[in-house]
């Protein structure tokens, strides 16, 4: 298994929460949409990518705010 320093913990962190949320997200909202068609993978991962390219730099920016919004009631 490869092994990746700590300091990008962060960046993984964004990719695999990024990757996972907007692989489900697309499908439930392609599903809702357009149901069961005889294309639906298709459509769904074409879907997914372009939620993925919007979902990665979003999380990058997004996930420092809401730490500090999780620490402010927590702490």
């Amino acid at each position: 298994m490869i092994k990746v320093p700590a300091r990008y913990s962060h960046l993984l962190l964004a990719f695999f929460t990024s990757l996972m949320m907007s692989l489900l997200m697309s499908g439930v909202i392609t599903l809702l949409n357009l149901g069961l068609v005889d294309d639906f993978i298709r459509r769904w991962l074409t879907a997914f990518v372009t939620a993925f390219v919007v979902a990665f730099p979003s999380i990058l920016l997004v996930l420092p705010v809401a730490r500090r919004i999780v620490a402010r009631l927590t702490g």
